[in-house]
């Protein structure tokens, strides 16, 4: 197992986030140990997948498997994103724990589980072409939000450090603490 791997993953937790405006979901329940994991998807033209976030209540390892899966499904289509496997999974990783050997099936059961629902959703005309057009846009403005920068933004740069009020309305007292 490439450790170091494992942990920037629990770390970052990649795509670790719920998602509002998913076209599709799917969950997986893990009777042995509790442990929900639930994926969410937005689905563009082509049936790329455009966006995918997952939650879990699971620990380091099933974070980290989500996390793959996540890397490993964004920006495939649906056929390519249900066609990883367990091994391609554990191979990201570099291997699993004997006893932790079944978190890549409960995480893909979980991706499966939200495609199907895209599949019925799309198949009923719940998901229509315009909302997949919709989805290619937001993805790319979402992606271009989380790009990696400074953490600041030129009005804190150009403010100066320390408390000071900056709102007063009806009552309520608005402090900036930098």
């Amino acid at each position: 197992m490439d450790f170091q791997k494992f942990q920037a993953l629990v770390e970052h937790r990649t795509g670790f986030r719920t998602m509002d405006d998913a076209m599709a979901s799917g969950e997986y329940f893990s009777d042995s140990c509790g442990d929900m994991y639930t994926y969410y998807l937005k689905v563009g033209p082509g049936d790329v997948i455009e966006d995918i976030s997952y939650f879990t209540t699971g620990c380091g390892f099933g974070t980290a498997t989500c996390s793959l899966l996540v890397e490993l499904a964004r920006g495939k289509t649906i056929d390519e994103a249900l066609a990883i496997t367990d091994a391609d999974i554990e191979a990201a990783l570099g291997g699993y724990p004997e006893k932790k050997k079944d978190y890549p099936e409960r995480s893909r059961i979980a991706l499966q589980t939200a495609i199907e629902d895209y599949r019925k959703k799309r198949a009923a005309g719940v998901i229509t072409d315009a909302m997949l057009d919709q989805a290619r846009a937001s993805a790319a403005v979402a992606s271009l939000a989380t790009q990696n920068g400074t953490g600041k933004t030129s009005q804190d740069e150009n403010e100066t450090a320390g408390p000071r009020i900056i709102g007063n309305d009806g009552g309520k007292l608005t402090i900036s603490l930098r």
